[in-house]
C-alpha cells in the first residue's frame, strides 16, 4: 500500500516516510549494580525521496551526536542541527547533504539512560535473596515505549530485521528475541578501540568480569515485539518437534531461582498448545525458540514479544501443591493467548493501532477458546467465554461513550487506552460470530489463507475478511463491516403473531431507549433460530441474518423457540414477557432444550434488559429464580455475577441489600449444605468451581454458619501457622472474611501472607482481602501502604478490593482525589492509570457524586485516561436511572418470594 494510502500516514503524528528502516544493529550494555544502561543503534536506511533530515522516535533518553554514511555519496556525516518534540516523542537531525532518492544509507546514534522502575521501555524489576534486594531489567515496548530503550522509527509499519548484542556482567543471563550465536567475556584488546563497541566497552568498570553476547537476526518485525532482558535467571526447558517441518524447537521458562519451580505448567501449556496452532494455520512456528520470562514488577498481564513472552507472576507460574483452578485457568489461558500471538500479530501485523483488534481479538478467541478448548475439554471454555468475554464486552459497549472496534488512533494517549474489552472481548465475540455463522473449520482455513498473504507484513481488516471470503463463498466484508466500523451492537425486539415472528434491531444503551440520532447503525444479524419439535427435539435455522430495521420471519410460535442459539451473536434479544416465561419454563427443565450456553445468556440477558428499563427486573428475578436446581458451574456464575451487581448497585439502601441478601443465601446454602467445603483430587472441575462460588457467595450475602466456618478455619491458621484448612480455591474468601469480620490481628496476619505468599494468587487474595476491613484506623493504613510498599503492578489489585468493599468505597475515592498528582506521576505512563480512575468512582452511585467527580476533573489534564472517564460518568448516570426505575419492582418481588417461601 502506498503511503498515501496507509491511514494517518501523511499527518502530524506519524513518521515521514522519506526513510525506511530495513536492518538494526543496536548494542545494549547493562549495569545492573548502577542501574543503568547505555548503548549504540546503526539503522539500514532505504532512502524512498531524498531528504537531509532523519526523523525518528525517541524519549527520555541521553543522545549522543547522531551520524549517517551515505553510500550514493559514500561519505560520513554528522548532524548539523537537532530538535525534539516531546509531545510526539520525536527528534530530527538535521544533515548538511540531502540523501538521494532511491539509495541506502546507515544513521547511527549512541543513547544512555536509568533503569527506573516505570515497567515501561528498558527497566529494572526486583527480587530478594536469602533477604537481600537484588535486581533484573526487561523490556517492555508495547504499544509506543521501544523509543525509551533506544531511537527507533516505532510504528508497527515500519518492521526491519534486528541484531542485538548485549553487553553485561558475566554471572548473568542475557536474553532476546532469537537465540545467541555467541557469547565472550571481554578482555580489553579484543575489540577495536576505535568502534562504537569498544567506545561503549572502554567506559565499564575492568575490575569486573563483562561478555558480549551476540544474538541471531530476527526475521522483519515491529519495534514493539522486540525484547530482551539481563538478570540471575533460572530455567526449565522442553523440546518439541514441529509437526509441519520435521525441527526440534526448544521452549525455555525464565525466572528468578526463587520461583521457577511454579513455571512447569506454563512451559507444558506452550509444549501443548503451539503445535497445534503450527497444524492449524497450517504456518510453522518461524523462530528457532521460544522463550517465556517471569517478571516481578509488571504492567500488563504478559507481553508476546517474539520468541520472548514475558509477563507478571500471577500469569504465568501456578503452584501445584497452593494453586487454586482459578489460577491454573489463568495461567493456561493466558500463555495460550501469548503464543497465539506469534502468529496474530508478530508473523503478520496490524498495519497501525486501529487495527489492534486483529493482534488481541483473535489471540483471544484462538488462545482463550479454540486452542484453549482442545487442549482443556473439561473447562467449556466457550461457555465461560459468555460471562468472561462477551458480557463484559456489552457492558462496555452498552455505554454512550463507547468506541467502535476498529478505532481511530492519532497519538500515543489514545493508543494505551484502547488495550479495552472492546479491542479483545468484543472483537473476539464479533470473530467467534463470525466462526460459528460460516463454520469453524472454514473459518480457521480462511484465518490460514490470511496469514499465509500477509506473512512478515502488515495487514487492515480488509485482508482478513478476503481470506475468510475466499474459504466460505461468503461475503464477509457486508456481514461484518458495521460489526467493527461502527460502535454499540443492537437489541433484537422479537413480537409474535400465530405465524411467526416480527424481529427489530435498535442500538442497545445502558441508559434506555437510544434517541434516534444514537440509533442510526443497521447491522447484518445472523438470527440463530432454535426451534423445538412435538418430540422435544432442538434444531438450529443458522441461514437468517436481519440486515434490515425490521423483519418478518415465518415460524411455528406456539412451539418452543429462541434466537441467538448457542449465545453466539453479540447482541441482546427482548422478548413479551409471556415468552421469556416460557422460555425461562423450558431453561429450568432437566433436560433442557437449551444449552449450557443458552442459559447462560438467557441470565445474562435477562438482568441487562431489566438493568436498561427494557424489561421488567422482577421477570429477570423469575427466571434466575426457576434456575435454582441448574448443576451447572457456568449457569450459577452467571447467576452470582448478576446478583452481586445488584448488591453492588442497592450498596445504600439497606431494605433492598437485606432483601437481595436473603434472596442469595436462599439460593446459594442448599449448594454449600450440598457440596460442603472439602475438595478431592478426583471430582471434576464443575464440582469444584460450584462449591469455591456457592461458598463464596453464601459469604458474601453474610450467612453466619458459613461465615463462622470460614472465620474458624483461619484462626486455626493464625493459632498454628498451618494452612491445611485452608483449601487453595476458598484462600480469597476466607481470608476476606477474616479480615472483614475481624481486628487488627487478622489484618496482620493476612499482610503476612501478602508480603510471603507461596504462590502469586495467594499474594492477589491477600491484597483484595486487606481492603475489606470495617475498620477505619486499618483501612487508612491500607491507604498508606498502597502509597509507600506495594508494588506498582499490585496498585490495581488494591483499587479492585476497595471498590468491592461497601465501607471503603467513599474513603477510596476520596484518597485517590487526596493523592492524585502521586498516582498520576506513579502511573502516566502505564496502562494502570486508567484503571484506578474506573475503580476509584465506577460503584458511586447518587446524582451528588456525579457532580462531585466531574468538578473533581474539570482543571485536571485527562489526554491519558478520558475514555475511562467518560465511561465511569455514564455507568454513574445509569445507575442513577437504573435505581430510579427499578427500586420499587424488585424490592416488591423481593418481599413477595420471601414472603412465599422458607428461608
Amino acid at each position: 500500500m502506498s503511503a498515501s494510502a496507509i491511514p494517518g500516514a501523511t499527518d502530524e503524528y506519524r513518521l515521514p516516510l522519506d526513510l525506511k528502516p530495513t536492518h538494526y544493529e543496536v548494542t545494549i550494555q547493562t549495569d545492573l549494580e548502577k542501574q543503568t544502561f547505555s548503548g549504540f543503534v546503526k539503522a539500514h536506511l532505504d532512502v524512498v525521496k531524498e531528504t537531509s533530515k532523519v526523523v525518528l522516535n525517541t524519549a527520555e533518553l541521553e543522545l549522543g551526536t547522531a551520524s549517517v554514511y551515505s553510500h550514493a555519496l559514500q561519505k560520513e556525516q554528522f548532524q548539523s542541527d537537532q530538535s525534539f518534540d516531546a509531545t510526539q516523542e520525536r527528534a530530527v537531525f538535521h544533515f548538511p547533504t540531502p540523501l538521494p532518492a532511491g539509495s541506502k544509507a546507515q544513521f547511527q546514534i549512541s543513547f544512555s539512560g536509568p533503569l527506573t522502575g516505570s515497567m515501561t521501555g528498558y527497566y529494572k524489576s526486583s527480587w530478594e535473596e536469602e533477604g537481600k534486594l537484588k535486581y533484573y531489567a526487561l523490556t517492555q515496548f508495547e504499544p509506543t515505549s521501544a523509543r525509551h530503550a533506544f531511537p527507533c522509527w516505532d510504528e508497527p509499519l515500519l518492521k526491519a530485521t534486528f541484531e542485538i548484542t548485549m553487553v553485561s556482567r558475566a554471572n548473568t543471563v542475557s536474553l532476546s528475541n532469537m537465540p545467541s550465536v555467541s557469547e565472550e567475556v571481554y578482555k580489553p584488546g579484543n575489540v577495536e578501540a576505535d568502534s562504537a563497541l569498544g567506545k561503549l566497552l572502554s567506559t565499564l568498570d575492568h575490575s569486573e568480569e563483562w561478555k558480549i553476547t551476540k544474538f541471531q537476526p530476527t526475521p522483519p518485525m515491529s519495534s514493539y515485539i522486540v525484547a530482551w532482558a539481563n538478570g540471575s535467571f533460572a530455567h526449565l526447558e522442553k523440546i518439541i518437534t514441529s509437526p509441519l517441518t520435521g525441527k526440534e524447537l526448544p521452549l525455555r521458562m525464565y525466572a528468578t531461582p526463587d520461583i521457577i519451580h511454579q513455571a512447569q505448567f506454563a512451559l507444558d501449556v506452550t509444549a501443548k498448545v503451539l503445535p497445534i496452532y503450527e497444524q492449524v494455520f497450517d504456518v510453522a512456528y518461524p523462530l528457532p525458540k521460544l522463550d517465556t520470562l517471569v517478571a516481578s514488577d509488571f504492567d500488563a498481564g504478559a507481553m508476546e514479544n517474539w520468541g520472548l513472552i514475558t509477563g507478571r507472576t500471577i500469569a504465568l507460574l501456578f503452584n501445584p501443591e497452593r494453586g487454586d483452578l482459578a489460577a491454573m485457568k489463568q495461567v493456561a489461558t493466558t500463555q495460550s493467548h501469548e503464543v497465539a500471538h506469534m502468529w496474530f500479530g508478530n508473523i503478520t501485523t496490524m498495519e497501525w493501532w486501529n487495527y489492534l483488534y486483529l493482534n488481541e481479538g483473535f489471540a483471544t478467541l484462538m488462545g482463550e477458546v479454540i486452542i484453549a478448548g482442545m487442549v482443556f475439554p473439561e473447562w467449556k471454555v466457550d461457555s465461560e467465554f459468555i460471562s468472561g468475554h462477551l458480557n463484559r464486552a456489552l457492558a462496555l459497549d452498552a455505554k454512550l461513550s463507547s468506541h467502535p472496534i476498529e478505532v481511530d488512533c492519532p497519538d500515543a494517549n489514545h493508543i494505551n487506552q484502547i488495550f479495552d474489552a472492546l479491542s479483545y472481548s468484543k472483537a473476539a465475540s464479533v470473530l467467534r460470530m463470525l466462526s460459528n455463522y460460516v463454520g469453524e473449520d472454514l473459518f480457521l482455513k480462511g484465518v490460514s489463507i490470511y496469514l499465509k498473504k500477509k506473512l512478515y507484513a502488515n495487514s487492515v481488516t480488509t485482508d482478513l475478511w478476503q481470506g475468510i471470503s475466499e474459504s466460505t463463498g461468503v461475503d464477509v466484508v457486508k456481514l461484518m463491516d458495521n460489526w467493527i466500523t461502527k460502535i454499540g451492537f443492537p437489541v433484537l425486539t422479537v413480537t409474535e403473531t400465530p405465524e411467526g415472528i416480527n424481529v427489530r434491531q435498535d442500538r442497545f444503551l445502558e441508559t434506555g431507549h437510544a434517541d434516534p440520532k444514537d440509533n442510526e447503525t443497521i447491522w447484518n444479524v445472523p438470527l440463530s433460530i432454535l426451534s423445538v419439535d412435538a418430540n422435544g427435539t432442538a434444531a438450529v435455522d443458522k441461514k437468517p441474518v436481519l440486515e434490515e430495521r425490521e423483519k418478518f420471519y415465518p415460524l411455528d410460535t406456539s412451539k418452543i423457540f429462541k434466537l441467538n442459539a448457542g449465545t453466539t451473536g453479540v447482541y441482546r434479544v427482548l422478548y413479551t414477557p409471556e415468552r421469556l416465561a416460557k422460555i425461562a419454563e423450558e431453561a429450568a427443565k432437566e433436560p433442557s432444550p437449551f444449552s449450557l450456553n443458552d442459559r447462560i445468556g438467557l441470565v445474562h440477558d435477562s438482568m441487562q434488559l431489566a438493568r436498561a428499563g427494557h424489561a421488567k427486573l422482577s421477570s429477570a428475578l423469575t427466571l434466575v429464580s426457576g434456575l435454582r436446581n441448574e448443576q451447572e458451574y457456568l449457569v450459577w456464575s452467571g447467576i452470582a455475577e448478576n446478583l452481586g451487581s445488584l448488591a453492588s448497585i442497592w450498596w445504600e439502601n439497606d431494605q433492598a441489600i437485606e432483601l437481595i441478601n436473603n434472596f442469595r443465601r436462599a439460593l446459594f446454602v442448599p449448594l454449600v449444605d450440598k457440596l460442603g467445603f472439602e475438595y478431592a483430587d478426583d471430582e471434576s472441575a464443575d464440582i469444584r468451581q460450584l462449591r469455591t462460588l456457592a461458598i463464596s457467595g453464601a459469604a458474601q450475602a453474610g450467612e453466619p454458619k458459613v461465615v463462622a466456618e470460614l472465620r474458624a478455619r483461619f484462626a486455626e491458621y493464625m493459632k498454628t501457622g498451618e494452612d491445611a484448612k485452608i483449601p487453595a480455591d476458598l484462600q480469597r474468601i476466607i481470608y476476606s472474611m477474616a479480615v472483614r469480620h475481624g481486628g487488627r490481628a487478622e489484618y496482620d496476619a493476612v499482610m503476612q501472607i501478602n508480603d510471603k505468599p507461596k504462590a502469586p494468587s495467594a499474594r492477589t487474595a491477600a491484597i483484595v482481602s486487606l481492603c475489606q476491613t470495617r475498620d477505619d484506623a486499618l483501612l487508612q493504613e491500607t491507604f498508606q501502604y498502597i502509597l509507600n510498599k506495594s508494588r506498582d503492578q499490585d496498585v490495581v489489585y488494591f483499587f479492585r478490593g476497595l471498590e468491592t468493599n461497601v465501607k471503603a468505597r467513599r474513603p477510596a475515592a476520596q484518597f485517590f482525589k487526596d493523592n492524585y498528582d502521586t498516582l498520576y506521576k506513579r502511573f502516566e505512563g502505564n496502562f494502570t492509570l486508567k484503571y484506578l480512575v474506573e475503580m476509584s468512582f465506577n460503584s458511586l452511585s447518587t446524582e451528588k457524586d456525579y457532580k462531585e467527580i466531574v468538578d473533581f476533573f474539570a482543571d485536571k489534564d485527562k489526554s491519558k485516561y478520558n475514555l475511562s472517564l467518560s465511561q465511569v460518568l455514564d455507568t454513574i448516570r445509569a445507575k442513577i436511572a437504573y435505581l430510579e426505575r427499578s427500586t420499587d419492582d424488585m424490592v416488591d418481588w423481593l418481599a413477595k418470594w420471601q414472603n412465599g417461601s422458607k428461608l
